[in-house]
């Protein structure tokens, strides 16, 4: 298994595929590369068996096509140092031996038997949509951060993608907020639910927002499989019924705040340093077209409060919410403006964009308040 390729070109596009592997794995082979030679390419492919991404690199030369199983690290550490050379890879399949020659080095490392790396799931009776890369990409970015980590409710640390022949709806949510970002403008044949693992998505997000490419997503009952450009990429379904999130969206919400989103997001972000750092808790407080924003840790006697002007309609207020949360979901809203609907001190506040310049796409995150103690 004989190819010479650009160092820099092989880094970069097993880079792309590394955030598959784990860093502690139980089976040792899931520590490798999957390389497969094929004629003019070479296949390198990542795995940690819920994950299996592959990326299909053009090489300079090519002979001998063989397959087997490259220690990743080692590898990667090593082509980091280079700068962009040509690089020729030498390994005997049979002994396992692999030599790297790049300038005047010479590199001896040992590789593995591919027998014991992991298949790749095939796509049976599967169905399909094509999606554009940057509303994919928009899609994960504007819902991921709002995923939970409890291992108890493995539902709810995934995004779930509803596709209908109307739109596409992706929800995250832990409990404490939520969000539901929507997209017109993509469509699928019938309706299906997909519950999408955080890990895969990740990886699919770094790629995907850096052009503009189709995407050809499949899926079946199991797995979802991701085609584009140089990569490929399956992942595991994550199983089990997603909440009905709908039932915990407040429909009536007579109270509506209009504010500065970066005004909003500068001052929430100095009140919380001196709230309680294990609640988070900021005080809402709002009087006419008047906000207040406080926050105490009795603990260490620290407080603070802030006041800026915004536009509202409705009954006088205050409610406490969890100032990280409420951040997290400021950040992830670009417009200038927006808008928070409540309906009562201890009911979900829902944020919404003020004029967003994507009219094809609607952002609701619901936040859940927290009790003041007064």
């Amino acid at each position: 298994m004989k190819f010479i390729v650009s160092s820099s070109a092989l880094l970069k596009n097993l880079q792309a595929i590394s955030g598959v592997i784990n860093s502690s794995n139980t089976l040792p082979i899931l520590d490798d590369f999957l390389f497969e030679l094929q004629d003019e390419y070479l296949v390198v492919t990542a795995s940690d068996l819920e994950t299996t991404m592959s990326v299909t690199i053009p090489l300079d030369k090519a002979e001998e096509p063989g397959i087997m199983a490259v220690p990743a690290k080692i590898l990667m550490d090593t082509l980091k140092t280079f700068s962009d050379i040509p690089l020729s890879f030498n390994a005997n399949t049979e002994t396992m031996a692999i030599e790297l020659i790049a300038g005047e080095g010479k590199f001896k490392l040992s590789g593995h038997k591919h027998d014991e790396y992991p298949k790749k799931p095939e796509p049976e009776n599967t169905s399909a949509i094509t999606i554009n890369s940057d509303i994919l990409a928009r899609a994960i970015m504007k819902t991921i951060f709002a995923t939970g980590n409890d291992e108890l409710r493995p539902v709810m640390s995934g995004v779930l993608c509803e596709l209908t022949p109307d739109d596409i709806t992706f929800v995250a949510t832990d409990a404490h907020k939520l969000v539901k970002y929507t997209r017109h403008d993509v469509k699928a044949d019938e309706n299906v639910s997909l519950i999408l693992p955080k890990k895969p998505l990740n990886q699919l997000k770094n790629i995907l927002a850096a052009d503009d490419f189709p995407v050809a997503v499949e899926y079946n009952d199991s797995n979802a499989f991701f085609t584009f450009r140089n990569f490929n990429l399956v992942c595991r379904l994550i199983d089990g019924k997603y909440p009905n999130y709908n039932a915990v969206i407040p429909t009536e919400n007579p109270n509506v705040l209009t504010i500065d989103r970066l005004s909003f997001l500068t001052a929430l972000r100095r009140v919380s340093i001196f709230a309680n750092q294990s609640t988070h808790q900021v005080r809402v407080k709002i009087t006419g077209l008047d906000l207040s924003l406080s926050a105490e840790d009795v603990d260490f006697s620290n407080e603070a409060k802030e006041r800026l002007q915004c536009g509202y309609h409705g009954e006088d207020m205050e409610i406490g919410f969890n100032s990280k949360f409420l951040l997290e979901m400021l950040s992830n809203i670009e417009t200038e403006e927006v808008r928070l609907e409540m309906s009562a001190p201890n009911r979900a506040g829902i944020l919404y964009p003020e004029n967003s310049e994507f009219p094809e796409e609607d952002i609701l995150m619901l936040v859940m308040p927290v009790m003041l103690n007064h």
